[in-house]
């Protein structure tokens, strides 16, 4: 038998995938856990309890059938998150829900924007104006004037992209001759016979095909029956009359938007661009609308600033599933990922614009994309994997890496996500992956030190979204309250060691029915009092607070170390020995609770100048001697037994080894 001292002095590899369990030989496994519930790790490398949830407001519009939330930021004072359920729109600002939208004496916007529509629905925001995009919804335009005053209408396009989804020669023999008036450029085209008709003509094609001509033009405006304006796509030979014979009209062309072709499905500002990624009908298709008009598809005469129309082009089907403005223009499908390529002196324009693949992993549809510090974040087409999407400058290209192989395991079909920056030197950028289970995968991100720790965040119900709104993450949330199911928003409060918690000063009771009939913990005067059953419209406590308290609802903490590999010379592996811990020594930041193995470890002594008085925040060592019992594994779970402040720095450990 042999005694060793391992050390645990990191967790930046967060939680992970349980297939690695035997592989000690893998970096990431000193630094990482079997189980990391319902906390976050810092990029110092420890790991404490999570942000509690503060309760905003109940949702209604039939909530049960969807909820989209959607950040709304006017500036750094005026930001809010939009709520949106059946046929209604919410205003957050600053965790408050806003009341009386638009004098209607209602809490929410009336919209047309049904349940149904929710789940596909993308957007994208130009100061004061928001516009809402979904394959079977005519485009939104939804504007802030104030916090209160907000308005929702339909888009008018100024010009809607034509496209002939079924196409036809049109016969010209009624028409006559057709005279040019020139080769190449703008021209007018003169029929022998009446033959245009402004209400179908425009957006058609007259393509030459007889005595030895060649040529295409498209038709941009119809002045009478005998005279169109064309735009010269290929260039005609003369400008003699061309025989009846020596011509085509093609028609069919219609509007691409439409309630009989669908809408378009993304969208995304670019470079004085409105761009829509995708249509109903034309799910590959980019559609880019003429510099500063955005509601503008006229494809003109092809100048620069015109408005342009490009299919994605390749071997298989791309629907599109986001677009994004960044360095350059990046298309997500669910067939690849794509990139619009450009010098930075030149802007995108008709006559550049090409869309090259770079990867072929494809993204999930209806969770948008996720850019952070010069990297895209998105989820693969089946749900199994998290991708990052960088640019290579030596390359001169986009690579794809996964950025959740060590932790893929905590990914269950992920329905929504959302990325908040870090806001100080204690924490990375904060990456929220909701599961279709209720269940948050969550990432701790610092790329620039290859930190990608994985935790898992749970609660007494089921997370369904998330947004975040500058620093602020806002999650809605379905719970059983009496019996019957509840949807909150709430927001992850670092302040709150509970969730869906409400707070106050001096009290004896929270006027509050959110949390009817459930049991209900108390920390009053940062004194745990004994749980409260909450009422219908109040939260009683078991005793008064002269300055502060804060209730809500527990959720269980859980750090399991990795089965302990120590090293001892002349063994390759103890992983067929029996282990016993005898000691632990937890290296702890301002903590107030904490459990070893189940046994609670004190925190301060006891004395009678410290009853009813809150727990201090240690900060040092604590040592947990005497752990019974052998196991294969050796494994230490961190734990705790009242919803109080928990920072892990780390740990060492002394091991008795066995046959």
């Amino acid at each position: 038998m042999s005694r060793v001292i391992d050390i645990q002095n990191s967790f930046t590899s967060g939680e992970l995938d349980p297939k690695l369990i035997a592989r000690d030989d893998v970096k990431a496994y000193d630094a990482g856990l079997t189980t990391a519930l319902n906390v976050v790790v810092l990029p110092q490398g420890g790991v404490k309890r999570r942000p509690g949830t503060k309760f905003i407001t109940e949702l209604g519009g039939s909530p049960e059938n969807g909820i989209r939330l959607v950040p709304f930021e006017f500036n750094t004072s005026d930001a809010y998150l939009l709520a949106f359920t059946h046929n209604r729109m919410a205003v957050i600002k600053n965790g408050v829900l806003q009341t009386n939208i638009a004098g209607s004496g209602n809490n929410y916007l009336t919209t047309t924007i049904t349940s149904a529509m929710l789940t596909k629905m993308c957007w994208v925001q130009s100061a004061d104006t928001l516009i809402v995009t979904q394959e079977d919804m005519v485009p939104k335009k939804i504007t802030r004037t104030s916090d209160t005053a907000w308005t929702i209408a339909n888009v008018t396009f100024t010009f809607n992209p034509q496209h002939a989804f079924t196409l036809t020669i049109e016969n010209t023999s009624s028409a006559g001759t057709l005279t040019p008036s020139g080769t190449e450029g703008k021209i007018t085209l003169t029929t022998q016979h009446s033959y245009w008709n402004a209400s179908d003509d425009i957006g058609s094609f007259v393509n030459v095909i007889g005595s030895n001509q060649f040529g295409r033009a498209k038709i941009v405006a119809v002045d009478s029956a005998t005279v169109a304006q064309a735009l010269i796509e290929i260039p005609f030979f003369n400008t003699d009359a061309l025989a009846n014979a020596d011509w085509e009209h093609e028609t069919g062309y219609e509007d691409t938007f439409s309630g009989s072709r669908g809408y378009p499905r993304t969208a995304t500002f670019h470079q004085g661009r409105l761009f829509f990624g995708g249509s109903k009908s034309r799910p590959s298709t980019i559609f880019a609308s003429r510099i500063n008009a955005f509601f503008d598809f006229n494809p003109g005469e092809g100048l620069d600033d015109d408005a342009f129309v490009a299919t994605l082009d390749t071997n298989q089907l791309n629907t599109i599933t986001d677009i994004l403005s960044a360095n350059y223009l990046q298309i997500f499908t669910t067939g690849g990922e794509f990139f619009a390529p450009q010098d930075f002196s030149d802007p995108l324009t008709p006559a550049n614009f090409i869309a090259k693949l770079q990867s072929s992993h494809g993204s999930k549809e209806n969770i948008r994309v996720q850019n952070i510090s010069g990297s895209t974040i998105y989820i693969q087409r089946q749900g199994k994997a998290l991708n990052e999407y960088i640019y290579d400058r030596g390359g001169d290209g986009y690579l794809t890496s996964q950025i959740s192989l060590l932790s893929s395991h905590l990914l269950s079909t992920p329905i929504d996500m959302s990325i908040r920056k870090a806001t100080s030197t204690d924490e990375g950028d904060r990456l929220l992956v909701v599961n279709n289970d209720g269940t948050c995968a969550v990432y701790t991100l610092l790329r620039d030190q290859n930190i990608v720790a994985a935790t898992q965040f749970t609660t007494d119900g089921l997370f369904l979204n998330v947004a975040t709104v500058v620093s602020d993450q806002y999650v809605a949330v379905k719970r059983t309250i009496n019996s019957a199911n509840k949807y909150y928003i709430e927001l992850f409060d670092e302040a709150f060691t509970l969730d869906s918690g409400v707070s106050g000063g001096a009290a004896s009771s929270h006027s509050s029915g959110h949390l009817n009939q459930k049991t209900v913990k108390v920390i009053g005067d940062g004194v745990m009092q004994a749980d409260v059953t909450a009422g219908a419209s109040t939260i009683t406590f078991a005793s008064s607070t002269s300055s502060s308290y804060q209730a809500g609802l527990d959720y269980t903490v859980t750090i399991k170390t990795l089965p302990i590999e120590p090293s001892i010379q002349g063994y390759a592996s103890l992983r067929g020995f029996k282990k016993r811990v005898l000691e632990v020594n937890a290296f702890l930041n301002e903590t107030q609770n904490l459990t070893i193995n189940g046994n609670t470890i004190p925190i301060r002594a006891f004395g009678t100048d410290n009853l009813d008085v809150a727990v201090p925040e240690f900060t040092g060592t604590k040592t947990l001697h005497g752990i019974l019992g052998f196991s294969l594994t050796g494994q230490i779970t961190i734990g705790q037994s009242a919803p109080l402040k928990l920072h892990l720095l780390g740990m060492d450990y002394k091991v008795s080894t066995g046959g």
